[in-house]
């Protein structure tokens, strides 16, 4: 079994989601787990999530002598990417920067809240303020869907996706706020109480 797929059976088999793993300069192996959709347990990765599944990829990967040199796991953080078609659908209703293949109408990065269009995906882009729709005509990626389309909204398959995250998004006292796209949350550094966490483990001789 190679790196890749332990990894992935090993997340899975602790009941978590593996969003994305990485190997690095260095040897080190990084890994990003997330929640099941409606986990009763809650919605955000702990400290004793991320342990948990460190102890158990360090037997793993010993086992079926996959060569790393450092091992972290953490969670994906508030700005989590969408990396399958999948993470499209469970976080359908989310605001998300969405960064294209190829350029269309000169451009290939969009913001906006994401609707699911049958087997193809709608950003609703987000104005000046923030918020979605506007009085501008629909932008359109791909075929004609035939169905409405609102003010200034991008239809676009997941094969034409380079990239495509979760806008960051924290809450203070029960009011949400959108991180801005240059602070640091707005980067993948996040500062919500439990959806940092990460735990660093060393290679078992």
């Amino acid at each position: 079994m190679n790196w890749q797929g332990a990894v992935e059976r090993t997340v899975a088999a602790l009941g978590y989601e593996l969003v994305d793993c990485e190997r690095s300069a260095g040897g080190l192996l990084r890994v990003y787990i997330d929640k099941l959709a409606g986990d009763p347990a809650g919605e955000f990765i702990t400290v004793d999530d991320c342990e948990k599944v460190t102890r158990q990829l360090q037997h793993v990967l010993e086992v079926e002598a996959c060569a790393y040199e450092r091992l972290e796991v953490s969670s994906p953080g508030l700005d989590r990417p969408l990396k399958k078609p999948a993470d499209f659908a469970r976080f359908a209703g989310e605001q998300i920067e969405l960064t294209l293949k190829l350029p269309f109408q000169g451009r290939k990065k969009y913001r906006g809240e994401l609707q699911a269009l049958g087997e193809r995906w709608r950003v609703v882009l987000a104005d000046s303020d923030g918020k979605t729709g506007g009085k501008s005509e629909s932008k359109v990626l791909g075929k004609n869907t035939g169905e409405p389309r609102p003010a200034q909204a991008l239809d676009f398959s997941f094969d034409e996706v380079r990239e495509a995250r979760l806008v960051a998004v924290v809450d203070f006292k029960g009011r949400r706020f959108a991180a801005p796209e240059n602070s640091p949350q707005g980067k993948g550094q996040p500062t919500m109480a439990g959806s940092g966490d990460e735990v660093d483990g060393g290679r078992i001789q």
